[in-house]
């Protein structure tokens, strides 16, 4: 997650205008009152500490922003807020005029940042009780005169402002970096599901992409055999039986309107357009058997059971690999029968595509594109396929997929 700017330092020190505002006022009353107001009895010895401790003061004030822009260490902040107190103490001392004592409300406004809410609430308590302790010293009867009662009671709720403000200041920093936090958050998640976006649509056109093949190459792939066969037959017999040969060539033509019949219905899949049309498995496998003669192996159909039920997806699916099954048959095992039967079972549906060709050895599934996207279309329905074969024995292969029902409608409420 991306860092925010100040995650590593903390929260700036909020308020950072108030202490030099306040050093510039206390700074010009206490001159005003040690030169104007004091006219020729004014002491510059106690007008140079004061102006020092007030400079001193100001350079408090940038050391402590600058080299700790968040909240600083214990112990340096101890060291930096003892050394406040001793400064505003003496400038309250060498000040005739007692504006200096507004250097105290800002003892409480830094503590806060500095530790946090109950030092500085114990900080402005303890201003009160100095200034309280001071008054009863060295102002006998000073609670019967309005003027010091009246500065007493102001000394008092200018503390309790500095530290509501420390404490409004500090709620909205918190929130401005609870809400910088959540924006980071945000954002790293938007790059996230940017990339899981982008990965989608990756597997996704990659499973198209996939689909397409098998699709072509179970379909078109079995019509173009058999129409290699039919026009090889046609050329073989063309001088010595030509009705075989224009028969053929009849063959010939009816696979390839039944490839551009898959074509179109592939292009309609596609598009989505009038719906998906109701396919029967056993009606296209009668179909398959019925054009697969002529120069190749005789097939033969075994139907059992109920296809109704049976998914659509799933029954197309068992169709596919009986056209990969007699294609591979017809064009690599030499076989001269073909067996396929379909079971349609309460809990699965299972087609058989059994040859008497020559085989071929087990390592060689895995090379072979056809019975590859054979499993990746029944895996996809949760179902399997089986190949049982060897050199000189013949190949069965045997799809399998479940029967999961179709979901009952729901009732009208």
């Amino acid at each position: 997650m991306t860092a925010s700017p100040n995650s590593a330092t903390g929260p700036p020190k909020p308020l950072p205008w108030l202490p030099p505002l306040v050093h510039a006022v206390v700074l010009g009353g206490g001159l005003y009152a040690g030169t104007v107001a004091a006219g020729p009895s004014a002491d510059p010895l106690r007008l140079g500490g004061f102006t020092t401790c007030l400079l001193l003061l100001a350079v408090l004030d940038r050391v402590e922003i600058h080299r700790h822009p968040g909240r600083p260490p214990v112990r340096p902040a101890l060291v930096l807020l003892l050394a406040r107190i001793a400064l505003s103490a003496a400038a309250s001392a060498l000040d005739g005029s007692g504006v200096a004592r507004a250097l105290f409300v800002l003892l409480p406004l830094t503590a806060y940042f500095a530790f946090g809410r109950r030092v500085a609430v114990a900080l402005g308590a303890g201003c009160v009780a100095v200034v309280l302790a001071g008054n009863t010293l060295w102002e006998p009867g000073w609670y019967v005169r309005p003027d010091d009662v009246t500065d007493l009671l102001m000394s008092g709720l200018a503390l309790v402002l500095a530290v509501a403000t420390a404490t409004v200041a500090a709620g909205e920093q918190d929130s401005r970096l609870r809400l910088a936090h959540t924006l980071d958050e945000l954002r790293d998640a938007h790059e996230r599901l940017t990339g899981y976006a982008a990965r989608v649509a990756r597997l996704s056109t990659v499973r198209e992409r996939n689909r397409l093949a098998r699709e072509f190459h179970d379909g078109l792939g079995h019509h173009l055999t058999a129409i290699a066969i039919q026009l090889e037959k046609a050329s073989a017999f063309h001088e010595r039986d030509p009705d075989t040969a224009r028969q053929a060539l009849v063959d010939a033509r009816r696979s390839a309107d039944h490839a551009l019949d898959d074509v179109r219905r592939s292009v309609r899949a596609m598009r989505d357009e009038d719906g998906p049309e109701p396919f029967s498995l056993s009606a296209a496998l009668a179909d398959l058997v019925r054009h697969a003669d002529g120069g190749g192996p005789t097939v033969t159909l075994d139907l059992s059971g109920d296809e109704h039920g049976h998914r659509a997806e799933a029954l197309a699916a068992l169709y596919r690999a009986a056209q990969e099954g007699l294609t591979n048959a017809r064009r690599h095992a030499g076989a001269t029968k073909v067996r396929l039967s379909a079971q349609y079972a309460e809990h699965e549906a299972r087609l058989v595509v059994a040859d008497d060709g020559r085989g071929f050895r087990a390592d060689a599934l895995e090379s072979g594109f056809g019975l590859r996207a054979m499993h990746e279309r029944l895996v996809l329905l949760d179902g399997r396929v089986d190949v049982d074969t060897g050199p000189g024995r013949g190949t069965v292969v045997t799809a399998r997929v479940p029967r999961i029902p179709a979901p009952a409608p729901e009732a009208d409420r």
